[in-house]
C-alpha cells in the first residue's frame, strides 16, 4: 500500500505498521487516520482507515467508494480501546472476555518452537500466495503414513543434506556431491501433544537401505535398487536416491514409519538464523576447526549465517572428534534456535515474523503431503501446543562397529536401541518417563517420612537373602544388645537371593519400618510395603531380607546403592548445554 498516496509520507517501516490483533489471532495493518485530502470534489466518504486486513502480494488493495449523496454517512468508529455505547432503546452488550494476547501468539506461532522449519511456516498467513510459490514440494512415493492427523501422534522426519547448492557453499569442498542424508532427526510428538522425542540417527550407521519406488519428472516411476551394509547417509542423493527413501530407510531401521518430510540444505542454517538474529550457543573449551571453519573461544556466543553453519557442521574439536559428537553439536544448536523463536523479542515482533516466513519457505524442500502453508501452519499449530521442556533429544544407541579395526562407522547397540524405538512406536517418550520417575521416587522418600516406633515395639524376622553366612545372626546380635529391638528373630535362609536389602511390612507397621530404617540406614526404596506375615510366636511381624549389599553387622546401609544409569544420551530443549 503506497503510504504517500494515503497522506503517509513519514519514515516508516511498512513492516512496523502491523499490529496483532488478539482476539483474532491475525496480523492487521493499522494505519494513522490521513489529512482530509484537498480538491476532491463533492461530499467525501467518513469511512475510517483503521485496520485493513492484509492482502495477499500482487492483489491491489480496495479503494474508498465515496457514499452517494442521498444516503446518510455512516457512524464514525468508536476509537480503539474505548467503551461501546448501547443504541437507544436497546440493552448494553454484554462485555466480550478477551482471550491471553499471549496465548493467542503462541497458538499461531507456536509452531516454530519445535523445529524453526516448521514454525516459519505458521506466520504465513500474511501473504499466503507468495509464500505458496515458494515452497517446493517433491512426492513421498507411498513412503509415507499419507500425512500427520491432528488425532494422533505425529512423526516427521527433518533431514539436512550436506549438498553443496547456494552461494558461497562451494568454498566447503566436494562441490559436486550430489549431497547424503547428513543430518537426519525422528521428531515424535506425542498424541496428546504433552512431550516429544527429536531422534537423531548417526549418519555412519551401517543398515539397509531398501528398494525405493521413486517418481520420475515424466510421470513414470523407476525402482532404485536398495543396499546392504551401508552406511545411512547413503539413503539420500546416491543412487539418485530421493527423501522418500531416506524415509523408507528409517522404516526399515525403527519399525517406525514417518507422516512427513523436510529437507534443509546449507544455506537454510544460515539464512534462518540470519532472520531471527542469531542463536546463543555454548563451548566448554576454544575451538579451531579449519575443516569447518570454526574458530570460537570457550563461552557463550550468538551465532547466525556462515559461523552458525560452521557451527553445526563441526567434529573434529569436539568429543572424541566423529559424527556422534557432532550431533551432540546440532542438537544444542535446535535447542538454542528453538529458545530463541520461543521468545517474546521474536513471536510479538512482525518485521522478524515477515522475515522468517519469506526465508523460511525458501529454505524447505517438503513431501507433497505438506506442499501449502495453510498444511504447514496446520502442523505448526500442532507442535505449538509442545513446550520446550518436554522435547528430549536423543540419539539411536550404537557402538563401534567390530567389522573395524579402526572404527569410523557404528552398527546398532542391540540391547538399548529397541527399547527406544519400543518407546516412540509406543509413544512413551523420555520426558514422560523422567516425570514418571520423579513422581516414584517422590513416593519413596515419603515412605521414610513420618513418626517412628521405639525400638522396643519393633518386630522384625531376619532372613538371609544373599548376604555373607551367619550375616542374619550377627545383624540379630547387634539389633538386640546395642539398638534395643528386641522383638527380632533369626528366620534362617531367604527363598532366593538378593541384590538390595529390603524390609516388608503391613500398612500399620509403617512406624515401626521407618525406626529400622532409621537404625540400618536404609532407603526409601529398601522400603516395600505389603503384609505382614506371623513370627514364631504366631504375632504379626515384618521381613528383613539381608541381599549382596548388606556390608556387615552395625554398618548402615548406603541409601544412593540403588541408582543404575540407563546409558541412552539425551537432553532437554530448554536446557543450555556447553559443548566438550
Amino acid at each position: 500500500m503506497d503510504a504517500q498516496s494515503r497522506g503517509r509520507a513519514d519514515d516508516i517501516d511498512p513492516a512496523d505498521q502491523w499490529v496483532l490483533n488478539p482476539n483474532t489471532g491475525e496480523y492487521e495493518l493499522r494505519l494513522t487516520p490521513s489529512a482530509p485530502q484537498s480538491g476532491v470534489p463533492g461530499p467525501r466518504s467518513s469511512a475510517p482507515q483503521g485496520a485493513v486486513r492484509a492482502a495477499a502480494p500482487g492483489r491491489a488493495a480496495g479503494r474508498a467508494t465515496p457514499q452517494a449523496p442521498e444516503r446518510e454517512a455512516p457512524p464514525s468508529r468508536r476509537r480503539r480501546g474505548a467503551p461501546e455505547e448501547p443504541l437507544p432503546g436497546r440493552r448494553g452488550r454484554r462485555p466480550v472476555k478477551k482471550k491471553s494476547r499471549t496465548k493467542k501468539v503462541l497458538l499461531w506461532t507456536g509452531g516454530i518452537m519445535a523445529f524453526v522449519l516448521v514454525g516459519t511456516a505458521s506466520a504465513a498467513y500474511l501473504y499466503i500466495e507468495h509464500l505458496n510459490d515458494n515452497i517446493t514440494a517433491v512426492s513421498d512415493d507411498g513412503a509415507s503414513t499419507g500425512g500427520f492427523n491432528k488425532d494422533k501422534a505425529i512423526n516427521i522426519l527433518l533431514i539436512g543434506t550436506d549438498k553443496r547448492t547456494g552461494a558461497g557453499n562451494t568454498n566447503y569442498g566436494d562441490s559436486g556431491s550430489v549431497g547424503h542424508a547428513d543430518t537426519t532427526i525422528l521428531l515424535h510428538v506425542s498424541k496428546d501433544r504433552s512431550n516429544a522425542t527429536a531422534l537423531s540417527i548417526p549418519r555412519d550407521l551401517i543398515t539397509d537401505v531398501p528398494d525405493c519406488p521413486t517418481s520420475q519428472d515424466d510421470g513414470s516411476s523407476k525402482v532404485i535398487a536398495g543396499s546392504t551394509d551401508v552406511r545411512f547417509n547413503t539413503s539420500l542423493g546416491q543412487d539418485e536416491r530421493t527423501p522418500s527413501c531416506t524415509m523408507r530407510t528409517v522404516t526399515e531401521l525403527t519399525g517406525i514409519t514417518p507422516d512427513n518430510f523436510m529437507v534443509a540444505d546449507f544455506n537454510a542454517v544460515k539464512t534462518l538464523t540470519d532472520a531471527v538474529g542469531g542463536v546463543e550457543v555454548c563451548l566448554a573449551k576454544d575451538i579451531d576447526d579449519p575443516d569447518s571453519h570454526l574458530k570460537l573461544d570457550k563461552g557463550t556466543h550468538n551465532i547466525s549465517g556462515e559461523q552458525a553453519l560452521a557451527f553445526v557442521r563441526t567434529r573434529h574439536s569436539v568429543g572424541f572428534g566423529g559424527d556422534l559428537s557432532r550431533i551432540t553439536l546440532q542438537q544444542q544448536f535446535l535447542s538454542a534456535l528453538m529458545r530463541k523463536l520461543k521468545s517474546n523479542s521474536t513471536l510479538t515482533n512482525p518485521t522478524k515474523m515477515l522475515k522468517l516466513a519469506e526465508t523460511g519457505t525458501k529454505a524447505l524442500t517438503v513431501d507433497s503431503k505438506l506442499d501449502s502453508i495453510g498444511k504447514l501452519k496446520d502442523l505448526g499449530l500442532e507442535l505449538g501446543k509442545l513446550n520446550p521442556k518436554n522435547l528430549t533429544f536423543t540419539t539411536v544407541p550404537v557402538v563401534d562397529n567390530p567389522a573395524e579395526k579402526v572404527a569410523a562407522t557404528v552398527v546398532l547397540n542391540d540391547t538399548t536401541a529397541p527399547q527406544v524405538f519400543d518407546m516412540i512406536k509406543n509413544d512413551v517418550s523420555f520426558t514422560a518417563v523422567k516425570q514418571q520417575k520423579k513422581k516414584e521416587a517422590a513416593a519413596v522418600a515419603a515412605r521414610l517420612k513420618g513418626t517412628k516406633s521405639a525400638a522396643a515395639d519393633v518386630r522384625v524376622r531376619i532372613l538371609n537373602g544373599g548376604a555373607a553366612a551367619g550375616s542374619a545372626q550377627a545383624e540379630l546380635n547387634y539389633l538386640q544388645n546395642d539398638e534395643g529391638v528386641l522383638k527380632s528373630e533369626n528366620a534362617g535362609n531367604a527363598d532366593a537371593a538378593l541384590a538390595r536389602t529390603t524390609l516388608e511390612y503391613a500398612p500399620d507397621q509403617a512406624d515401626q519400618a521407618r525406626r529400622l530404617a532409621a537404625v540400618m540406614g536404609l532407603s526409601g526404596s529398601a522400603l516395600k510395603p505389603g503384609k505382614s506375615v506371623t513370627n514364631s510366636q504366631g504375632l504379626p511381624t515384618m521381613t528383613l531380607t539381608l541381599g549382596k549389599d548388606f556390608k556387615g553387622a552395625g554398618v548402615k546401609l548406603n541409601a544412593s546403592s540403588g541408582s543404575t544409569p540407563e546409558g541412552v544420551q539425551k537432553s532437554t530443549a530448554d536446557k543450555v548445554e556447553c559443548a566438550k
